[in-house]
């Protein structure tokens, strides 16, 4: 959740560090917070600025108290966990002494003894927070070996938790010391400077050459130098990699807002997860396998771990995977796999979707499954994070930074991950012959033209939000692949416009959900090609059902589907797609629908209240 930024520069002082934290800290707002801070070694010392609130109040008190001068820079915007969002619990956290900052990201689930041990000795504690208690214990262990990293690896033994840790001392003006435990942590390499960064939009603009961390390493970074070492303090080697997006790609565009640019990034997100999928044989590949083939061809049963809208992602796959490869296939909440003994075996392949890579709850499953014999393959948006280095094999999808809280592009870019591995499976396991995988290769090729078509008669759809942002309640109906369609439509409102939204399965409606409708309730319906004509039928049967008692009705059926038209109040228009890849073209309009009736409101579609991009603790 939190934004962590370190900077290590030339030996002369300048404005740099703090322009580059700052920065920093801007690109990664989207990640959620609700206050920032910074230190500085300078000459005369550390010096250090926090404020609850906005990356503006930080600003506004740097303005007024301007910072020296300095050579290197931590930055932070924290989401409160233990303490309230005040000044005093924002990061950095100082020693006593006020000559070391830390600033941390996770949660230290062994703080309270800590923190009666410090007090014991006499610590005075100024904060709620359990941050606190690892700048006093790096503060006492730094004065003990004068050595900031030989501090960090003592200190981080002794925590237990999830964790990215930065510090900085006064004694020590080169240099920032990181260490990471289930909590992301890159590193930026520069030509006479150094970054450490949450993820890379940290330091995008200033370099393109990355270096991965592992579980439980300390890395010291100084204007020429990186270190990396494991916990027992030996020497550890990173993966380097190379950031494939610009610092443009993190910036609106134009657009109004974050989810508007992403939402007409679609089709480009689509078509870029497609890219070079196929070896010159025209076989399908996956980015990295460290599966042996004849494992996946013995696989009995596939499970799928997310949460949120990457679950929805995860239950659209299981209609694809299941019809093309005839596997059965299981969707479970992440947060819910491991605490509910699930029947796992060495035949189980396991899903694990995430847009970040470092969703909590889905790393602790995928742990759990790897313990149990399974095997997991990783569908995630970003290189170098804990899940694709955790599992076995890793599928990416190429849609560039998503900065909008609220997910859009990730969620096509998933879903089409998720059909891709649906066909490599049914051709690896000759459940499809290479013809039939052309084919679906072919159709799956021609979405992004149909996503832009869609985004061009998109007015239809924003006019229809703004004369019903005063709408109460929205009920979202679908059969087959249509139903977490209707899951997604309802919760993209619930986030952004703060209003109750329930999806159903459409087949539900008789068994209880019709008792909510009234005179003026909106339902939207996800229709069904008419040429699946028993699901066609039945979900014009439910529009009319509920039109009979009152609703308003706001149906997304294909292009030429004129057997819905006298039973809608609303039509919105989507290009004929074969029926297992309809979720791709018929969210489209909900996610439209969500983001302009938010904007509507009034209210910040990019960063909705209490919610954060990247969920890093259980």
């Amino acid at each position: 959740m939190c934004g962590i930024v370190g900077y290590v520069g030339p030996a002369m002082p300048s404005n740099r560090p703090l322009e580059v934290a700052m920065e920093g800290l801007a690109r990664m707002e989207y990640r959620g917070y609700d206050s920032a801070g910074v230190a500085l070694v300078a000459p005369m010392g550390l010096v250090s600025a926090k404020k609850a609130g906005k990356l503006a109040n930080l600003r506004g008190v740097l303005e007024a108290s301007p910072l020296p001068e300095a050579t290197v820079a931590i930055g932070h915007t924290r989401w409160a966990t233990h303490g309230g969002p005040t000044d005093a619990n924002a990061h950095p956290h100082l020693s006593e002494d006020g000559k070391l900052a830390v600033i941390h990201n996770g949660i230290i689930e062994n703080f309270a003894p800590l923190r009666a041990e410090l007090a014991a000795a006499g610590v005075t504690f100024t904060s709620e927070t359990d941050t606190e208690v690892v700048a006093h214990l790096l503060a006492r262990e730094y004065n003990a070996a004068r050595d900031l990293t030989q501090a960090m690896l003592t200190v981080t033994r002794r925590l237990e938790g999830a964790y990215t840790l930065l510090a900085i001392h006064a004694d020590a003006p080169g240099s920032v010391v990181g260490a990471r435990r289930n909590s992301p942590l890159v590193i930026g390499l520069g030509d006479g400077e150094n970054f450490l960064g949450s993820d890379v939009a940290a330091f995008i603009s200033h370099t393109k050459d990355a270096l991965e961390m592992g579980q439980d390493q300390v890395v010291t970074i100084t204007a020429d130098d990186v270190r990396v070492v494991d916990a027992d303090g030996n020497p550890a080697e990173g993966r380097r990699f190379t950031v494939d997006w610009d610092a443009d790609a993190a910036v609106k565009g134009g657009y109004a807002t974050f989810m508007d640019k992403e939402i007409h990034d679609q089709p480009k997100a689509v078509a870029d997860t497609l890219l070079g999928r196929t070896d010159t044989a025209g076989n399908l590949v996956l980015d990295e396998l460290r599966i042996d083939e004849t494992i996946l061809r013995s696989v009995d049963k596939i499970i799928v771990v997310a949460c949120g809208t990457a679950a929805y992602a995860g239950h659209v796959a299981k209609y694809a995977i299941e019809h093309w490869c005839r596997i059965p296939v299981e969707v479970e909440l992440a947060h819910e796999f491991r605490y509910r003994d699930p029947v796992v075996s060495e035949k189980t392949l396991v899903v694990a979707i995430s847009q970040s890579g470092e969703t909590m709850d889905t790393i602790m499953a995928v742990r759990h499954a790897r313990e149990q014999g399974a095997k997991v393959l990783a569908i995630v948006n970003t290189h170098g994070s804990t899940i694709p280095r955790e599992s076995d094999a890793v599928l990416y999808t190429h849609a560039g930074p998503e900065v909008a809280v609220a997910s859009t592009k990730a969620f096509l870019a998933q879903i089409t991950a998720c059909y891709l591995l649906g066909l490599y499976l049914a051709q690896l396991r000759g459940n499809k012959y290479p013809d039939e995988v052309a084919g679906y290769l072919e159709e799956l090729a021609a979405l992004p033209a149909k996503i832009q078509h869609i985004l061009d008669n998109e007015e239809e759809v924003r006019a229809v939000a703004r004369a019903m942002k005063d709408a109460t309640s929205v009920l979202f109906l679908g059969r087959h692949v249509g139903y977490p369609v209707a899951l997604e439509g309802a919760l993209k409102l619930k986030e952004l416009a703060y209003i109750h939204a329930e999806g159903f399965a459409a087949g539900e409606l008789k068994h209880g959900p019709i008792a909510l409708i009234e005179d003026g309730q909106p339902v939207f319906f996800i229709v069904p090609t008419p040429r699946r004509p028993l699901l066609h039928s039945k979900v014009v049967s439910n529009i009319q059902e509920v039109r009979a008692r009152g609703a308003k009705t706001l149906v997304i059926a294909e292009e030429g589907d004129e057997a819905v038209t006298p039973y809608a109040d609303v039509i919105f228009r989507v290009p004929r797609t074969p029926t297992l890849m309809m979720p791709l073209v018929t969210v489209v309009p909900l996610q439209i629908f969500a983001a302009e009736l938010a904007g509507a409101k009034g209210y910040d579609v990019d960063q909705p209240r209490n919610l954060a991009k990247s969920v890093t603790v259980e």
